[in-house]
């Protein structure tokens, strides 16, 4: 690899995480063919951006377009967590210029497909892939059928990156998929006219709270003037409750009932869709790539609604691996190194969601003690409070400071032991470990401890200059130009919260 003249670069799957990383790679002069399944656009939910976001869309070039488009401005959230209240105000917390949008998930991901055309991906619509050709372990063909014909067409490659999502392409062949016994979350939604965001919240916050029987609602303000509002609550749970119902418009409507900071939000407001559901459980891969190939966002791994962190990791996984795998096909370093940055940078970041996430739901004993935990899980920035720190992991800020090497790295080792104590550990600090306990996971974490240590790769960062890919060196002037914030939005322009 990197001595072909003109390598080729498959993309199956074209969400956020594939259109990101086929358009970076394009943009990269690279030859990259796109299928996706579906047509778009196509109906989506998670629709709650971090900031982390703005900074990728930048690179990928598909920033100017999203902007344009008029989605609903996002400068933080307000979380009612069982007896606290979490203000996260982004511009007070982080930095003035951390914002993001809350999107409908149909328009943005087509922004997102289109833009890959854009930046030269070859994008192939209606297009199933039938079957994956391997050479040992490296793929090198795909077999792959155009709705509504027979006809089979074969796609050679040198390289092949998995968005395939909770399909899981590769993960499903090579067997490597592992469930946590807990996330298995059921989660119901509908949109509503006229909802209200607490008083209290930053311009166009995701609005968070928790009910007394472990579950916790969204309340998402849309651009149109829509609200999207779900509920997630445990699959064992919802099936408890669901056999009280007629509907689950009926269960939908009684849980909002049963809530009064639902209630309060909601009071005058009409539901104007009917009520959709979706069975959220949370899985890993046991390695996130291999030769010839990539698993990114969903394909890897999924997590769980609670802290938006859907798109966040799949355009992340996109940046990252668009950025190994340029580098090496251009001969600059191994596939082995690269990958093996890939592998231990968006575990890491998944890795740190999953111990917040854990704890959010049945190891919460208050703020400050879930703060302090956060404070753990990075190397502190700027003299950041934990309450700070919090904030910005929950932005995504973290993450992209770590590969742009505006922050330093933390560690695999303290997020691994944190992530490991919490599947095994029964009982922490006198609290059952209920969600995590019970899976070995030691398979993911060997896999994955500081493979980077002990060369030379340890500064390895992304860069954009002169080309896109990994580099060691110092951050020049150009390149902070050019990966630098976006110009703020205005307060209450076009798409503010009604």
């Amino acid at each position: 690899m990197g001595n072909k003249e003109n390598p080729h670069v498959l993309v199956v799957g074209g969400g956020p995480a594939g259109s990101t990383a086929a358009a970076l790679l394009a943009r990269s002069g690279v030859q990259v063919t796109l299928l996706e399944r579906d047509t778009f656009p196509r109906y989506h939910i998670g629709e709650s951006l971090l900031a982390s976001c703005l900074s990728t869309l930048r690179i990928s070039g598909a920033y100017d377009k999203v902007a344009a488009h008029g989605f609903q401005i996002k400068r933080g959230g307000y979380f009612q967590w069982q007896h606290d209240t979490w203000l996260l105000d982004w511009d007070k917390l982080v930095d003035a210029e951390a914002w993001s949008w809350q999107v409908e998930r149909a328009e943005f991901d087509d922004l997102l497909l289109r833009n890959a055309s854009d930046q030269g991906a070859r994008v192939i619509e209606q297009a199933r892939v039938t079957n994956i050709v391997f050479d040992g372990e490296r793929p090198t063909a795909a077999d792959w059928v155009k709705a509504g014909d027979d006809t089979v067409h074969t796609l050679e490659f040198d390289f092949l990156v998995d968005a395939t999502g909770r399909d899981g392409l590769l993960a499903k062949h090579f067997g490597m998929r592992r469930q946590h016994p807990a996330f298995r979350n059921v989660a119901v939604w509908s949109y509503w006219k006229g909802a209200h965001l607490h008083p209290d919240s930053p311009e166009g916050a995701i609005n968070v709270a928790s009910t007394e029987e472990g579950g916790w609602f969204w309340n998402i303000p849309l651009s149109d003037g829509r609200n999207s509002v779900g509920y997630v609550v445990s699959a064992k749970l919802a099936a408890e409750k669901l056999r009280g119902h007629d509907s689950r418009q009926s269960y939908y409507l009684d849980t909002i009932a049963a809530s009064k900071p639902m209630t309060a939000m909601l009071q005058g407001a009409e539901q104007v869709a009917e009520v959709k559901a979706e069975q959220d459980y949370s899985y890993v891969a046991d390695r996130f790539c291999g030769p010839g190939y990539a698993l990114v966002g969903d394909a890897a791994c999924f997590l769980d609604p609670l802290l938006s962190t859907g798109v966040h990791l799949a355009t992340y996984s996109g940046l990252v691996s668009a950025a190994a795998i340029a580098t090496t096909l251009r001969g600059e370093m191994s596939e082995t190194d690269a990958l093996a940055y890939y592998e231990y940078t968006y575990r890491r970041a998944y890795t740190r969601f999953l111990s917040l996430v854990s704890r959010m739901y049945e190891h919460y004993v208050g703020s400050e003690e879930y703060f302090a935990h956060a404070h753990k899980l990075t190397e502190v920035y700027q003299g950041d409070s934990p309450e700070q720190s919090f904030t910005r992991i929950m932005a995504g800020l973290t993450d992209v400071g770590e590969t742009a090497g505006t922050q330093e790295r933390t560690g695999t080792e303290v997020i691994a032991s944190e992530a490991e104590r919490l599947h095994t550990d029964p009982d922490t600090d006198g609290v059952n470990i209920k969600y995590m306990g019970g899976l070995d996971m030691s398979p993911v974490w060997d896999h994955w401890r500081d493979p980077l240590v002990d060369t030379d790769m340890g500064e390895l960062r992304i860069t954009t200059e002169p080309v896109f890919g990994l580099t060691t060196r110092p951050r020049s002037d150009a390149e902070r130009e050019a990966v630098s914030r976006p110009v703020l939005p205005p307060r209450h322009g076009a798409g503010a919260a009604h």
